[in-house]
């Protein structure tokens, strides 16, 4: 299939999975790398509190709000 073909076809929405190699599919800049950080014991209740309020894991939250620090200075 064209990437031209393969373009339309997503465009109306069809199923485009028999067209992917889904078992090598690699996602750039997601490799991820494993980092220990100590927190004080008020800042890991504080950031339990809010995963529980979103429902979320206390890593999710660390993750989310690193991320929006660092496109805040990025983007300045």
């Amino acid at each position: 299939m064209k990437a031209s073909e393969f373009d339309k076809a997503f465009e109306k929405g069809k199923d485009l999975t028999k067209h992917l190699d889904i078992k090598n599919a690699r996602r750039p800049n997601k490799k991820t790398k494993r980092v220990n950080v100590d927190f004080p014991s008020w800042m890991v209740d504080a950031l339990a509190q809010e995963a529980t309020r979103l429902g979320v894991t206390r890593q999710a939250v660390i993750k989310v709000w690193v991320a929006d620090k660092i496109d805040k200075q990025t983007s300045c």
